[in-house]
């Protein structure tokens, strides 16, 4: 471990204390591997919550085309990403097509300081979902909340590594729901491609979201390995991105 002098100035340390503020949190356990690789589920990046990154996330999914939805693999991975936080995530099957969630490869080039949030297992429920027939009473907030929890509540088997490094403890440390939000839909949305729909374009309120996230810290430039794994019931997902950190830096 480097040692500072003992005569370093004043102004030198408080300089030392705010670049240490800007470090992902989990830098202060100096036997955890993974911690120049994620943020603390309770860090505020970028100025935001992981919260509020869970309804960004959900967002960028639903305003995509399915046509050219990287999620379903119709796109790259660049497709809607904006700012220093770009979206990653498991695998979206239309009714009726091919592939399934599991055995996913994908290559992606991501700009230099981009972190990227990485939805490994999610659910999300929208007053818009659930207006059908035969529901008889208002739809609560709760309601919502309810559908996706006994979603996520079943979910196992949660792994994630990044460049071989396991991150421990998934379902321990990385559940988040979101706030209250509002999506937008295109004509090909990927609610009516899944089944949910058929659902016009539009912008619907209010939504909300339950999931397993981990916010990965900007990748210093170079070919990376992110991989990930869950199931819920039947259905089992896994995902393998080669990320490679381009020079290019990204934009605020």
């Amino acid at each position: 471990m480097r040692r500072f002098p003992a005569l370093a100035t004043v102004s030198g340390l408080a300089a030392l204390a705010l670049a240490m503020q800007c470090l992902p949190s989990i830098l202060a356990n100096d036997h955890d591997k993974e911690r120049s690789k994620i943020f603390d589920r309770d860090s505020v990046v970028y100025g935001r919550t992981f919260s509020d990154w869970n309804a960004a996330w959900q967002q960028w999914a639903d305003s995509i085309p399915t046509a050219i939805h990287p999620l379903f693999d119709n796109a790259d991975c660049s497709t809607g990403q904006t700012g220093p936080v770009w979206f990653l995530g498991r695998k979206f099957v239309a009714v009726g097509g091919t592939g399934t969630f599991d055995n996913v490869v994908r290559d992606c080039n991501v700009p230099a300081g981009t972190a990227l949030y990485v939805a490994i297992y999610n659910a999300e429920d929208s007053v818009l979902e659930e207006t059908r027939p035969g529901f008889d009473r208002p739809i609560q907030i709760s309601d919502l909340r309810g559908t996706n929890a006994v979603e996520m509540d079943d979910v196992t088997d949660l792994a994630m590594q990044v460049d071989g490094e396991d991150i421990p403890h998934i379902k321990e440390r990385f559940r988040v729901q979101s706030p209250v939000f509002g999506f937008t839909l295109p004509d090909d949305n990927f609610f009516t491609a899944i089944g949910e729909g058929p659902f016009k374009r539009g912008t619907y309120f209010p939504a909300v979201d339950d999931g397993y996230y981990v916010m990965v810290a900007p990748l210093m430039i170079g070919h990376h390995t992110i991989h990930f794994h869950g199931a819920a019931g039947p259905d089992v997902l896994d995902v393998t991105y080669h990320i490679n950190v381009t020079g290019a830096q990204t934009g605020e």
